[in-house]
């Protein structure tokens, strides 16, 4: 079936720039899933994933950064796809991808297609959101946006992080014009210590136990400086509550920091994927309930030539026409891309 968000559970058969450039210095429910559920993986794959999930190969570039408009410092990150064309009246294109720079002055940006692998037009508006926000905000940057479907407002709510500690939420009808909400996670809801909250995604994936609706997954930074994945519930998607102890360490995998966490789900079992300081993607086996902790292994391995340059990160997945994709971070963060890769035949 062609409808495709990541937003819905998968329930389908089956120092900070050190760690953001990961190993190119040295070496899933993004958006379009099936309407059936949090699993964007439509079809079984020739090849697989722990978990069996499908294994990915690059098939180009979202769009070239140098006819871009809007192009602060060259370097862009934490794209989210989402399928918005029986969504949204009348929409730009069957599909919108947000995305940003990190650096100052970031700005939330806006491309759309009518299909995931592509080609992109950039949104002529954008920044769509930027770094001052009336009297809400003034901050160094705004980044690493998340768009969720919220099937109960039927709104596109963004999650976004500025400054690092501080995760905020805009509403939209129209997935281009936000309202500001309010902010959703900062580091003093987590133990003392605790420096940055940050690259949060939110799914519509309910846990009967803890009364909630939606989960969230985030990186969080202690008074260690080691990076690792926390994770929140909710009821509406506006007020949190945040375990207190990490989702995932980075130590328990014997590296040194982790980011961009993303939440999948196949045959009635919960995965998180997320970035790890050798550039690969990982992933880990959490439970229906989150309670769970089984490292899983790679999920996906960067190409050590271009896009990838030794780092792929941020994962985003969707379904195109019975087609799996995910759309990614390519590269060294300070010179990144915006990559898809497509499920192998």
């Amino acid at each position: 079936m062609d409808n495709d968000d990541t937003n819905h559970s998968p329930q389908i058969g089956f120092s900070r720039r050190k760690l953001l450039r990961g190993a190119g210095a040295s070496l899933a429910m993004g958006g379009a899933v099936a309407a059936t559920g949090l699993n964007p993986f439509g079809t079984p794959a020739a090849h697989a994933a722990p978990g069996g999930f499908p294994d990915y190969a690059y098939s180009g570039i979202a769009f070239d950064k140098d006819s871009l408009r809007y192009n602060p410092n060259d370097e862009f990150i934490f794209p989210c796809i989402r399928g918005v064309y029986d969504r949204l009246s009348n929409p730009l294109g069957r599909y919108y991808l947000y995305y940003a720079p990190h650096d100052e002055p970031g700005g939330i940006c806006l491309a759309y297609a009518d299909a995931i692998a592509g080609p992109y037009t950039e949104y002529t508006g954008n920044p769509i959101v930027s770094r001052s926000w009336g009297s809400h905000y003034s901050v160094s940057h705004v980044s690493s946006p998340h768009v969720l479907w919220n099937s109960q407002a039927r709104e596109m709510w963004l999650y976004f992080h500025g400054e690092n500690n501080t995760t905020r939420l805009a509403r939209s009808t129209n997935g281009i014009d936000f309202t500001y909400d309010r902010v959703v996670l900062n580091s003093s809801m987590l133990p003392a210590g605790t420096t940055e909250t940050s690259y949060a995604r939110v799914f519509e994936y309910p846990i009967p136990s803890r009364g909630s609706r939606y989960v969230m997954v985030f990186m969080v930074n202690d008074a260690s400086n080691r990076r690792g994945i926390g994770w929140g519930w909710s009821a509406d998607g506006r007020s949190w509550q945040f375990a207190q102890q990490p989702l995932i360490r980075p130590q328990d995998l014997g590296v040194r920091d982790l980011s961009s966490p993303h939440v999948l789900e196949r045959a009635g079992r919960t995965f998180v994927v997320y970035h790890t300081d050798e550039g690969l993607i990982r992933i880990t086996e959490v439970g229906q309930d989150f309670s769970r902790r089984d490292h899983l292994g790679v999920f996906h391995r960067p190409l050590a030539g271009f896009p990838d340059n030794g780092r792929s990160a941020a994962p985003s997945f969707g379904t195109d026409r019975g087609v799996s994709y995910m759309v990614y971070e390519a590269g060294h963060r300070l010179n990144g891309n915006i990559a898809i890769a497509r499920e192998r035949d």
